[in-house]
């Protein structure tokens, strides 16, 4: 059985938008489907909200780390939904 989540995925969404923490299918198998559906649904909310952010246009390095938020949020969703499809867990 899988162990449960000792961090809440909230702030676990906002370390992989910060690039502490990588998804990839290793991270997600200790995860159970419930887990993982509730993962997914935060890192939308989470792209959701830095797009909802005033854009900082002349501010070369402030569009470059929302880019790369933006971008580390991307390929996690497109990691957890790959996942799922193999797994049958979305």
């Amino acid at each position: 059985m899988p162990e449960p989540l000792k961090r809440s995925l909230e702030a676990i969404a906002s370390d992989i938008a910060e690039g502490y923490i990588t998804v990839n299918p290793l991270y997600l198998k200790r995860m159970d489907k419930d887990s993982i559906r509730s993962l997914f649904e935060f890192l939308q909310k989470k792209q959701n909200e830095i797009r909802a952010e005033p854009f900082p246009y002349n501010d070369v390095i402030g569009i470059r780390k929302r880019n790369l938020k933006l971008q580390r949020l991307f390929n996690s969703v497109i990691v957890i939904k790959n996942f799922a499809r193999e797994k049958n867990r979305l």
